[in-house]
């Protein structure tokens, strides 16, 4: 099982980062590590002073493929969650200015809580779908998958190109703007719609 992720999918997200907006989608990976159980905290990992929240819609691949065309891409997928991508940005930072990937901010243990997928025709609306956080009450990051750069299918396509889908394997497709840090007593909880998907403390 693979945690495929995508950054910089988000104009908004992007201008609060400075960052320009990208000719094709960026993707990383996190390992099974980075999963939390369901009702477990995240712990705040000691190597980091800045580590911020990033929500995310999930999809949960259904099948095999590799070269996947765009217009076949939506068979490779009928349910959806929603995570969190913990990123020591302090330590991102250091590997941009270095020319390092990313993997020591982005993969660590704990750093990709994904909630339960549930079945893409439970929404009302599968081709924009709203999703958001509150970090200890307060909303802190809303948006659509309308707004995304790059939609699913063309997520699954490029991806595809490079490494073999299998089922099971997570697809993380980027987050809106709002992202902050976290530090421990903080609570988040990451909604789906207007249904509550995640409910994570934080030590």
């Amino acid at each position: 099982m693979k945690i495929i992720c995508i950054g910089m999918n988000y104009p908004a997200h992007l201008a609060e980062l400075n960052n320009p907006l990208p000719e094709e989608p960026v993707f990383f990976m996190k390992p099974e590590t980075a999963l939390i159980r369901a009702g477990l905290p995240f712990f705040v990992p000691d190597f980091s002073n800045e580590v911020h929240y990033e929500v995310e819609l999930v999809l949960s691949i259904s099948k095999l493929g590799k070269h996947i065309q765009e217009r076949f891409a939506h068979t490779y997928y009928q349910e959806i969650g929603i995570g969190i991508d913990f990123t020591a940005r302090d330590v991102q930072r250091m590997c941009r200015e270095q020319g390092l990937p990313w993997e020591k901010a982005k993969a660590f243990d704990g750093s990709g809580p994904v909630s339960k997928f549930i079945p893409l025709t439970n929404l009302e609306n599968p081709s924009d779908i709203s999703f958001s956080l509150k970090k200890n009450g307060e909303l802190v990051q809303q948006g659509r998958s309308s707004d995304m750069i790059f939609n699913f299918n063309q997520l699954i396509s490029y991806v595809s190109k490079y490494a073999t889908l299998k089922m099971g394997d997570m697809l993380f497709t980027g987050t809106p703007s709002g992202v902050g840090p976290v530090k421990p007593g903080d609570r988040l909880e990451a909604f789906l719609e207007d249904k509550k998907m995640l409910d994570i403390k934080v030590k």
